[in-house]
């Protein structure tokens, strides 16, 4: 069996200074990269203990053409954009708390769910769909 592993995955936003911010600062991310071209910014964020894999942030334009792109921001501008993107804590309550105190729109406060974990969810400052699980 060949060895295959996750290297990015793209997050569309329609700010792309406000986004990192939150996934900077509220979930502690680490700027990797930002590339301007052509009037947009891909800014590649990493995942500390997990080297090699990264978001990439950029507007609903980049590398679209300007229908695709006009759609795209229409779905994100009312929370309907891909997702949601999960994440994993160790400690849901206490990733929950640190979001929160940074201003980020709080949808679920940590709940178990009935179909097994316990965990939380945001909107990013986009409105994209964020879930964050408690690890087992």
């Amino acid at each position: 069996m060949t060895d295959i592993a996750l290297a990015y995955s793209p997050v569309t936003v329609d700010n792309v200074d406000a986004a990192i911010a939150f996934y900077r600062d509220a979930l502690g991310l680490e700027l990797v990269n930002d590339v301007a071209s052509d009037g947009h910014r891909w800014v590649s964020l990493g995942f500390p203990g997990q080297p090699g894999l990264t978001l990439v942030l950029s507007d609903p334009g980049a590398g679209r053409s300007p229908e695709d792109g006009e759609a795209l921001h229409r779905l994100i501008a009312k929370g309907s954009g891909p997702g949601p993107l999960v994440f994993t804590t160790d400690d849901v309550d206490a990733t929950f708390e640190r979001i929160r105190a940074t201003g980020a729109e709080v949808l679920q406060e940590p709940i178990a769910q009935p179909w097994g974990p316990r965990d939380c969810a945001f909107r990013d400052p986009s409105g994209n769909h964020i879930r964050i699980n408690q690890r087992s």
